[in-house]
């Protein structure tokens, strides 16, 4: 292949995506907005499933380094009320098929097998436009551009590549998470440590909820999921002095539950970061176009539901083997690659459980419970 490949965004999927066409002989250059790595926090626990992360790792030649990553203990689970009280604990038994792995090691292990000018950080892009017969124009908000005849979107939600592609745009559903953090939490915050356990917590109410899981380092990850609508504590600054008010303001949502659960939005080690939860519409896709194509949240974008960065490597991996089985015909490459992705895609939306909408509806967390025993029957 002599057509330069040019991935937008250095998540997951963009990454497996260069590691598969560097195994493969293929030279790719990946642009990223964020300055470095360690810019910013890149997520908690990815549990990697055996249909679709664990096969585009192995794709990547990376299956060994991998299992290095893996936090035992970590596939158990448990669902408690607003009171503390535990009504279901699945513990990790040692026959779990999805093992757990810190997200940004991860990131970092794909950023190592790769070649160290790989990546160009500080790359934000501010839009791309079609120059016909497949080039497409980049450009940066520093005021340079590129041209390139290959471009892949792997840029997330707000795709800048979409647009040539499509004008869909992500629509919220209704959902808003605050992140917090918990450090050493076994010594200084011991009862909210003991209410997580040794994996991932759902404490569940109508309309509201706490999700929270154990990093490899004593720390307490908790997304506070609540059903707000989109402009609820619309543009909060939480930096500095002000983010006790912010902080005080998801906790009261809380009020009534256990202190053990609400310490862990209350007692937060670091600013809380307010997200919408955003969705492409159903069905998204687009007709064929030359020179282009998406992958991962910038093709699917879903609310979370476990399968995002999993799906996000599977479409970097297979993507990377079709243009590798057609060296000398990069449509035919895409045409295969989107092919199998929309069917992919399709079928994941279709078996989706509407994980957020389950998790914290009216009959939360009754509702939860008949999902996760379901789940653990089906396994």
């Amino acid at each position: 292949m002599t057509t330069p490949v040019t991935i937008i965004g250095a998540g997951l999927g963009g990454l497996v995506l260069a590691r598969v066409l560097h195994v493969h002989g293929i030279p790719a250059t990946v642009h990223e907005a964020e300055p470095s790595p360690t810019a910013r926090h890149q997520g908690g626990l990815l549990d990697i499933h055996p249909e679709n992360g664990q096969p585009a790792l192995a794709a990547a030649g990376l299956t060994e380094e991998f299992r290095r990553l893996v936090l035992p203990g970590r596939e158990s689970y448990r669902v408690l009320d607003r009171t503390g009280t535990v009504l279901l604990d699945l513990p990790d038994n040692g026959t779990g098929r999805r093992p757990e792995v810190p997200r940004g090691a991860l990131r970092q292990m794909l950023l190592d097998a790769l070649p160290a000018d790989t990546v160009r950080w500080s790359h934000k892009v501010t839009g791309v436009r079609s120059l016909g017969e497949g080039r497409h124009e980049v450009r940066f908000d520093d005021g340079t551009t590129l041209v390139t005849s290959l471009l892949i979107g792997a840029d997330g939600a707000w795709s800048r590549v979409r647009p040539v592609l499509s004008g869909a745009t992500p629509e919220y559903v209704g959902v808003c998470s605050v992140e917090t953090f918990l450090f050493d939490a076994d010594t200084r915050h011991p009862a909210a440590a003991e209410a997580v356990g040794a994996g991932s917590l759902f404490a569940l109410a109508p309309g509201k909820g706490l999700l929270a899981h154990r990093e490899g380092d004593g720390t307490l990850h908790t997304y506070a999921q609540l059903r707000k609508p989109e402009d609820w504590l619309a543009d909060p600054d939480t930096t500095g002095s002000t983010t006790v008010p912010l902080t005080a303001q998801v906790a009261k949502e809380y009020d009534g539950w256990a202190p053990e659960l609400t310490a862990l939005i209350s007692d937060s080690d670091t600013p809380p970061i307010l997200r919408r939860i955003f969705t492409l519409p159903a069905g998204h896709r687009w007709d064929r176009t030359a020179g282009v194509t998406l992958l991962g949240d910038a093709a699917h974008l879903r609310a979370p539901n476990g399968e995002g960065a999993n799906l996000a490597m599977l479409d970097g991996a297979e993507l990377g083997q079709a243009l590798a089985a057609h060296l000398n015909d990069v449509e035919a490459a895409l045409t295969e690659y989107e092919r199998s992705m929309f069917t992919r895609a399709a079928a994941v939306e279709a078996n989706d459980d509407d994980m957020y909408t389950t998790m914290i509806d009216d009959d939360a967390p009754h509702s939860m419970l008949a999902l996760m025993t379901g789940a653990e029957r089906d396994s």
